[in-house]
Formats: C-alpha cells, structure tokens, sequence
C-alpha cells in the first residue's frame, strides 16, 4: 500500500492559511489602533479565572478607564478625524469577520 501526498495541494492550503491568519491579525489590531484613535479605548472588566491567570482589581479596572477616558480628552484628533477613525475600526473588524466566514465556507462548502 502506498501513500502519495499532493504537495501542490499541501503548499496551497499553507500558504491560504498563512495569508488568511496574517490579514485577520493585521485587520485586527489595526481596527483596536483605530478604535484607541478614536477614543474608546477598550477596557475589559475583570473576570473571576483559576489561580493560575492573575485578574485585575476593581481599583486598577477604575484606574485604566479612568486613564482612557484621561487620553480621549487629550485626542489631538478633531471631531471629525474620530469618527473617521471609529469607522476605520469598524471596517477592519467587518473585514476580519469576513475573512473567517469565507474560511470557514471554503472548508465547508468548498471542498
């Protein structure tokens, strides 16, 4: 019994998976820059994990939106430049969600 392996077909979904996990990485973090840019500066409250993941105090969760709230109003940017930039945000994580739904219709429809 012998085994062939297709390496055209291998090195084609190697390089589609490598693309689509840089452009949802790039879009990503591009979207929170644009979304810090913007002024609303993700705070995430903290969640109650195992011993092993240290969580952030109540104290330091007010101290962080208190900083974030402190850093919009310091904005450079005009009114019109934040929305432009919330926008921004807001087509990158369209785009990220896009790109995982075609990877994921590709690997259920397409095969």
């Amino acid at each position: 019994m012998s085994v062939d392996i297709d390496w055209s077909a291998f090195l084609q979904v190697f390089l589609a998976a490598l693309i689509g996990a840089c452009a949802v990485v790039t879009f990503y973090s591009l979207g929170l820059r644009l979304l810090v840019r913007s002024g609303r500066a993700p705070v995430v409250s903290p969640a109650e994990f195992t011993d092993a993941i240290t969580v952030i105090t109540e104290k330091e969760l007010r101290r962080a939106a208190k900083q974030a709230a402190k850093a919009a109003k310091k904005s450079p940017l005009t009114e019109g430049q934040r929305r432009i930039a919330l926008l921004g945000a807001y087509g990158c994580f369209a785009l990220c969600a896009v790109a995982v739904v075609a990877g994921i219709l590709i690997i259920v429809v397409g095969h």
